[in-house]
């Protein structure tokens, strides 16, 4: 188990006692990297006519949703305000109805990187083509692009880690 992972079953953990228990349909998501913690629970689906069309399906659980966020907002700050305390790391939260899901005022947290001319120019074509505004969009594109093409090689990658940390954890101490 890495530490990523310790820190991720202690905020689950404390997230489970702390969170008022009519609000979400069983546990939340907890999501933690280095800066943010992400928890996203998921919600009742409204009751909708048989008949319903999927817009009307989508509009009733995005309704769900901000019904969700209003109501809750202040006390979701004070407990995010907690967890930023005890962790070091900002709070960020979401909702789920069904397969519609909207996550609350999320941190974007600067990263700098070192990009050569053909690099460069794959950005550079992105902007050029309105498909970013900046080369900074252009690159969060490409990530998010890479991250759903990949999930699955880059959760072998997160499981292979997780084996290292604990091999390197029973290694010799010295």
């Amino acid at each position: 188990m890495t530490e990523d992972d310790t820190i991720t079953e202690q905020v689950r953990g404390w997230l489970t006692g702390r969170l008022p228990q009519d609000w979400f349909d069983g546990a939340p998501e907890v999501t933690v990297d280095r800066e943010e913690i992400m928890v996203v629970g998921r919600l009742p689906a409204p009751d909708v006519a048989a008949d319903a069309s999927d817009a009307e399906r989508a509009a009733a659980a995005s309704g769900r949703i901000k019904e969700f966020r209003e109501r809750t907002r202040e006390r979701r700050m004070k407990i995010a305000r907690e967890l930023e305390h005890r962790t070091g790391r900002k709070v960020a939260w979401g909702a789920q109805v069904g397969d519609e899901q909207e996550l609350f005022t999320r941190l974007a947290a600067p990263v700098m990187t070192r990009l050569r001319q053909p690099e460069r120019r794959v950005l550079d074509t992105l902007v050029d083509a309105g498909v970013a505004r900046s080369r900074s969009d252009a690159l969060a594109w490409c990530v998010k692009l890479v991250g759903r093409n990949t999930e699955g090689w880059l959760g072998d990658l997160r499981g292979a880690l997780s084996e290292v940390e604990r091999v390197r954890t029973q290694g010799p101490s010295g």
